[in-house]
């Protein structure tokens, strides 16, 4: 591997760097809230199924 200058490699970095494309305010806004809204799906997807799960290992194993 060869040896790299560090100041070289800091503006190897900073050309990159400046070579990316940042999202827009809004477009951040959205994606955060489209997670948040598959977040909140998930648990309660996974919360209906645990508790279907739950009652009908309970009326199986008669637990109840």
């Amino acid at each position: 591997m060869a040896k790299t200058n560090p100041f070289s490699f800091l503006q190897d970095v900073r050309t990159e760097a400046s070579k990316v494309t940042w999202p827009s305010r809004r477009e951040t806004l959205i994606t955060t809230g489209l997670v948040l809204a598959m977040v909140v799906v998930s648990s309660l997807f996974f919360l209906f199924t645990d508790t279907i799960i739950r009652w009908s290992l309970g009326i199986i194993l008669g637990a109840r």
